[in-house]
């Protein structure tokens, strides 16, 4: 089996999901819980950018965007969401950004009713 991605980080990263859920529980709202997220990640001293505008190009131009909830590090991409609705669409979502950010990771963090729930997605180059 091969290592996982920023392991360590990684682990830090959904610690501190698990911290905001056990805090607040269920039943908030997405910008609740991110700013939480956000309170603790200045907190233990980790670099994040939040709500990041990341353009899609082709030889310049720019032909779409995205917006990342969270960039850990300049390495990880994080997506909060709440619930299980849409949650296809929501690994589709990170896949993409992954994809056109050619970052290693991204993880979507699903904070529902019963717990804290979490997909690493990593990119994979196409050949």
């Amino acid at each position: 089996m091969a290592d996982l991605i920023y392991k360590d980080l990684s682990y830090k990263i959904i610690g501190i999901a698990f911290e905001v859920y056990n805090s607040l529980g269920s039943g908030l709202k997405e910008k609740d819980y991110g700013n939480a997220f956000e309170e603790i990640l200045k907190a233990e001293g980790i670099k994040y950018k939040r709500e990041i505008y990341y353009p899609i190009k082709i030889r310049g131009k720019v032909i779409g965007k995205n917006y990342f909830d969270f960039l850990i590090e300049d390495k990880i991409i994080i997506e909060l969401k709440c619930g299980n609705s849409r949650y296809r669409e929501a690994c589709s979502q990170l896949f993409e950004y992954v994809k056109v950010s050619k970052l290693d990771l991204g993880i979507i963090i699903r904070f529902t009713k019963d717990d804290v729930k979490y997909k690493r997605i990593p990119f994979i180059p196409q050949d």
